[in-house]
């Protein structure tokens, strides 16, 4: 491994995008020794520059060091190097970190097949139920399986056509709940991260559950009444299980230490499955049940949600496709991408727009072109609005909630970029070095929607991964339709039907980021009123 302080070389390998010698396909070469002409570009057989390491624990030591804090600590010694990818020794495995978009298009597009597979960890496994999900899993046969499942039934035009209406409702309580709020609450202060959070939990409850409450609903809970007890919960799980996916546990390197729990990463992975398991398998196994007896007499109906779905798939013999834990663990995946990321993003997005109010303004001025006062806005609109789209989409280069995109490992020895990646490396793909990576956006930090319009419509994806929102490749997210969905319906819906103020006395919102996430160090809390005719904020 090459110390930090031999990095004196940078060699350009691939063609400029612009011209000059600050392209951002460049990279770091720890080779002084080849400071002089006649270096191959594509000279392969060295690792990608990285700091010195220990015997027997590479750099784990530092990881332990900036526990608190490692992303950071990461991105810090990536600036520091000047470098586009990154080698960290951690035990006997070499983690290789990427910030540039041409690199990671090779590791996600170009060498796809060579880093198919994730690291098997122990909070991925703990909660995949034994990589029994998509997303997770560690085996290709099985992600084979559950990607067709989702592609072709769970996410499928058909059906998100089907469930419109149940989305629908929870656009309607959104703006119901918010308009309920302004009476109870001090000066009619709204906690925007509340909001979203739960809008999330709600309509992805009631998308896969068929009901938005985990204890039976009374009228009064489908009008005006916030999330309980076990909302709460439900919502604080799965953002701690995304906190924990993929978060350096020392155990995930020396597997012998597993069950030790060190450094209290694995208490905290049970406790979060503790409270899922508790909440999602009452209603599972229920409904297991109820189809199990429903085939046992031939008494088929129709799915009126996505449980029905996964439970009623059958084969060619009428067995059900999928058990019951690979039902729990898919349930799991569409619940912690449902609610964490739109939600974070939505926060992200109004909070910069606060103190910016020109861009602010361009966003009700495109939602009054497009949609008007008399009606609310709808899932039909969201192709029209670009500006909003564009406010999103900045959020999302900004303020990704993690870090890193899910880590791939290498299946056998390649080259990337020119460097060796050995055989079990683990490849990641930083969210926050991609969006914030100032050779490829101007003015990087700053809050700039208009970069992202263009010509055409608008969208959340990103394939050329200047930035990550629903990834790429055959493990990028299958959900961009449903995605978007959620996210644009909750933020048009709060820009449309409330007018937003900084509460009294606050000047300028602060941008903060939480010390242990990428979220917000606190919750937004704004003023809002109410900007359209009150017939729009009650049940019909």
């Amino acid at each position: 491994m090459h110390n930090t302080t031999t990095v004196t070389n940078i060699i350009s390998i691939y063609p400029c995008c612009n011209s000059g010698d600050n392209c951002c396909h460049s990279v770091a070469l720890a080779a002084p020794s080849q400071e002089r002409s006649g270096v191959q570009k594509k000279e392969i057989g060295r690792l990608p520059p990285g700091s010195a390491t220990l015997p027997l624990i590479g750099n784990m030591h530092q990881l332990i060091w900036n526990k608190s804090s490692v992303f950071r600590w990461i991105h810090r010694v990536l600036n520091d190097m000047g470098a586009d990818i990154l080698t960290l020794k951690l035990g006997s495995v070499h983690v290789m970190f990427v910030t540039c978009p041409e690199i990671a298009r090779e590791v996600l597009r170009k060498n796809e097949a060579v880093f198919f597979s994730r690291p098997a960890t122990f909070a991925s496994e703990l909660f995949s139920y034994g990589y029994k999900s998509t997303s997770l899993t560690v085996i290709e046969d099985q992600w084979k399986k559950m990607k067709r499942m989702l592609t072709s039934e769970v996410l499928s035009p058909a059906l998100e056509c089907k469930l419109h209406g149940q989305r629908v409702l929870e656009a309607d309580h959104l703006v119901r709940y918010v308009y309920s709020q302004l009476e109870l609450t001090p000066g009619g202060c709204i906690d925007i991260r509340h909001v979203a959070r739960h809008f999330c939990g709600n309509i992805i409850r009631r998308l896969v559950f068929g009901k938005r409450y985990f204890a039976d609903e009374s009228p009064a809970a489908m009008s005006v009444v916030g999330p309980g007890v076990d909302e709460q919960e439900h919502v604080d799980a799965l953002f701690t299980l995304v906190n924990y996916v993929y978060s350096f546990c020392v155990s995930d390197y020396y597997p012998g230490l597993v069950g030790l729990d060190l450094d209290g990463h694995e208490k905290v992975a049970k406790g979060v499955m503790s409270t899922l398991d508790r909440l999602h398998s009452p209603i599972i196994d229920e409904k297991v049940h109820e189809w199990s007896r429903r085939r046992e007499v031939g008494n088929r109906r129709d799915a009126g949600d996505i449980l029905d779905v996964l439970v009623a798939l059958e084969d060619a013999d009428g067995q059900p496709v999928l058990s019951i834990d690979e039902i729990k663990a898919q349930t799991v995946e569409l619940m912690f991408g449902s609610v964490v990321y739109p939600s974070n993003t939505v926060e992200w997005a109004l909070a910069e727009m606060m103190n910016r109010s020109d861009v602010m303004q361009k966003a009700i001025d495109e939602l009054d072109a497009v949609v008007g006062k008399e009606r609310l806005v709808q899932e039909y609109d969201i192709s029209k609005l670009n500006y909003l789209k564009s406010c999103i989409r900045e959020a999302f280069r900004l303020h990704p909630y993690h870090a890193i995109n899910a880590p791939r490992v290498a299946m056998e020895d390649t080259a990337i970029a020119g460097y060796l990646i050995p055989k079990d490396s683990h490849v990641i793909v930083s969210r926050i070095g991609l969006g914030k990576n100032s050779k490829v956006w101007p003015e990087p930090l700053g809050f700039r929607p208009e970069r992202h319009l263009n010509d055409g419509v608008v969208v959340l994806a990103e394939p050329d991964l200047r930035f990550v929102t629903f990834g790429t490749g055959r493990r990028g997210c299958p959900g961009v339709s449903l995605g978007t969905s959620f996210t644009m319906v909750l933020f048009a819906r709060l820009l449309q039907g409330f007018s937003w103020t900084k509460p009294p006395g606050i000047d300028i919102i602060s941008l903060q980021e939480s010390p242990t996430s990428f979220a917000l160090a606190a919750p937004l809390v704004l003023q809002a009123k109410s900007r359209l005719a009150a017939h729009l904020y009650v049940e019909e």
